[in-house]
């Protein structure tokens, strides 16, 4: 599970998914921006707007591991 302020595509998420699947393939969760514009606002509700508030992290971690 990575988690990152910023587009996971070519962000934290994808250098360590190649990493991992070199020694053992598993499942692997990104949480971040998905493909989409930045926008300008209060840190708040940009973390809301992305999916990246604590709740939703966890909510993805929970998802992941059952």
């Amino acid at each position: 599970m990575t988690a990152e302020e910023h587009n996971i595509f070519g962000g934290l998420g994808s250098a360590v998914a190649e990493v991992v699947v070199q020694s053992s393939p598993c499942k692997i969760e990104m949480v971040g921006v998905e493909d989409k514009f930045g926008r300008s606002g209060k840190p708040e509700e940009l973390l809301e707007m992305y999916g990246l508030t604590s709740e939703k992290i966890i909510e993805k971690c929970l998802k992941l591991i059952n």
